[in-house]
């Protein structure tokens, strides 16, 4: 018996669809959902971009894995992280207790398309944004493909059909690291 609770993390790179996805999910399943972002900018009373400039990524960091300690539902919950979070291996283990962890990816051009349509992406303010994502994703693919459940190509899906394929998948009960879409 896995004596996980059952709650589904979402990882994967920043224009991934994570957020809009937990939100469906929440919605379709009535669980709770804690958005990590949401809760660093409640805890810090500043915007990611902020936390970015006053402080660093560094502190940003930190300040993550503060909340992600803090974050043990004891009931099923959708738990959406920022795309970073697999950066630290105790962030990654305190993932995988919580849940089924589900990967969603997608090519390059598609997540810099996404993750460009809002200004508050720290990371991508450099004078080459397609080469900066290029590099993040590089060193954060082989994290994410560590600890996923569940990979969801998301390139070509809405979030309606993302959210579908998780909860297919769940409902099929899991398997090691499953690829789908």
């Amino acid at each position: 018996m896995d004596p996980r609770p059952k709650s589904v993390v979402l990882i994967g790179m920043m224009g991934a669809g994570k957020s809009s996805v937990g939100r469906l999910l929440q919605k379709r399943t009535g669980w709770p959902r804690f958005d990590m972002d949401e809760m660093i900018v409640a805890q810090a009373g500043l915007s990611i971009p902020e936390i970015f400039a006053q402080h660093g990524e560094p502190w940003f960091r930190n300040l993550e894995t503060t909340v992600l300690t803090g974050l043990s539902p004891s009931e099923p919950s959708i738990v959406v992280t920022g795309g970073g979070v697999v950066l630290r291996p105790e962030n990654a283990a305190m993932l995988k207790r919580m849940g089924t962890v589900v990967w969603l990816e997608a090519e390059l051009e598609i997540l810099l398309e996404r993750a460009s349509r809002r200004r508050n992406r720290p990371l991508l303010q450099t004078e080459n944004p397609p080469a900066t994502l290029s590099k993040l994703l590089e060193t954060r693919r082989p994290l994410y493909a560590g600890i996923a459940d569940i990979r969801i190509d998301a390139t070509r899906l809405g979030h309606e059909a993302v959210t579908d394929l998780i909860l297919s998948e769940l409902e099929k009960g899991m398997a090691p690291e499953r690829r789908v879409g």
